[in-house]
């Protein structure tokens, strides 16, 4: 079981080609993928997302929300901006969920090293973005 950040699901959604596309496209056969609520966020908001492509976004089991996740993704995020590392809010709200689930996440966008590395975040990136 694994997350994908937005970063994956884009390119699988268009149709491109790379690890993690290959692993969505697997996973979501075997039904070993979960959803993060902020990523199919992001994945909603895209205006041009058929109706089809939405309807099968919200098939896809989400992971939930565990108490103190508000307080823990704060201090999550702040700790990371003391020592002057990028933690944008939606990156920092998906690195939590994935934390508290004890659940790796598969991203091509490299801005979540540093959860990775000062957060307990288990990080597996693909062909990278940034």
């Amino acid at each position: 079981m694994f997350c994908a950040d937005s970063s994956s699901w884009i390119p699988y959604l268009a149709g491109e080609s790379g690890s993690d596309v290959k692993l969505l496209e697997t996973c979501l056969q075997q039904q070993s993928v979960i959803m993060c609520p902020v990523v199919l966020t992001e994945l909603l908001s895209d205006p041009s997302r058929s109706y089809q492509a939405r309807m099968s976004l919200l098939e896809i089991p989400l992971l939930e929300l565990k108490d103190g996740f508000w307080m823990r993704a704060g201090i999550t995020r702040s700790e990371l901006l003391k020592l002057k590392l990028r933690a944008a809010l939606a990156d920092s709200l998906i690195a939590q969920f994935c934390i508290d689930h004890k659940i790796p996440l598969h991203a091509r966008d490299t801005d979540f090293r540093p959860f990775a590395k000062y957060s307990g975040l288990e990080l597996v990136l693909h062909g990278l973005v940034n």
